[in-house]
């Protein structure tokens, strides 16, 4: 059986790491370069670094810190955040990133997830997604993008099917209405776009305890659960979030 990968997300603004509720009041957290080092120390499965203010100034890919935050870790890294070109997903990879994460640019530009998968291979590519309820839409929920504060129309299932044909090797689902919440993950959406795509899928937004990971690992079939949140705050550790859900059975790396 596959194991469930536990994966830690820093959110970045102006260089820091910085946390918010449902995208809104942001507050600074540290230095991504340590806490990147302290994760990886944890035993995180991956890595997850968003600039969560690139899109929205029109700007790249922060090379330079992505490069120091690499350094410090020798497991899957992802980075997203103003990836709006071919050139940007080279120069991102070779910075360190073993993948990219795209999400508001390419949904101003599809075939950025065709081309990228067609030269660096789909296990590159990660759709990002921001959804939020939104019972006007087919699935129940709208896709969002510059940070969940724009509004597409973009229904979130067809949307995730559409990036999958296009080449997208594994989606990170982001329920706005539950991130920064701690109270769960949004379970109806992510076994939804779980279930209707053939490529790994990672919950993220809302977890809170252990018991939030073990449910949205099998009631909402995710691959893998991202947190921020609740190791953030020094609440959990990787290793107790770990040996919690090893407890109840679920498969996962332990140190």
């Amino acid at each position: 059986m596959l194991k469930k990968r536990i994966i830690i997300c820093l959110d970045v603004k102006n260089g820091r790491t910085t946390k918010g509720v449902k995208f809104k009041n942001n507050v600074d957290i540290g230095d991504p370069v340590q806490m990147a080092a302290e994760y990886y120390k944890q035993g995180v499965d991956e890595l997850v670094f968003y600039d969560i203010m690139a899109s929205a100034n029109g700007r790249g890919p922060i090379l330079d810190l992505i490069s120091r935050v690499a350094s410090q870790v020798f497991i899957p890294f992802c980075v997203g955040g103003g990836i709006g070109t071919v050139d940007d997903i080279r120069s991102t990879i070779l910075a360190g990133a073993e993948k990219v994460s795209l999400n508001s640019q390419a949904v101003k530009n599809p075939s950025l997830i065709q081309e990228g998968a067609k030269i660096f291979g789909n296990q590159c590519i990660v759709l990002g997604m921001d959804a939020a309820k939104d019972e006007s839409m087919p699935s129940g929920y709208r896709v969002f993008i510059n940070g969940g504060r724009k509004a597409t129309e973009l229904d979130a299932l067809d949307w995730a099917k559409k990036a999958v044909e296009l080449g997208a090797g594994e989606i990170v689902l982001n329920s706005i209405d539950a991130d920064g919440t701690k109270n769960g993950y949004e379970l109806t959406l992510t076994e939804m776009i779980s279930s209707a795509v053939p490529v790994p899928v990672i919950a993220s937004g809302g977890g809170g305890t252990p018991e939030h990971l073990a449910q949205v690992l099998t009631k909402g079939r995710a691959d893998a659960a991202l947190i921020a949140s609740m190791v953030h705050s020094g609440e959990y550790t990787v290793s107790s979030i770990k040996k919690a859900l090893d407890e109840q059975g679920l498969p996962v790396r332990l140190s």
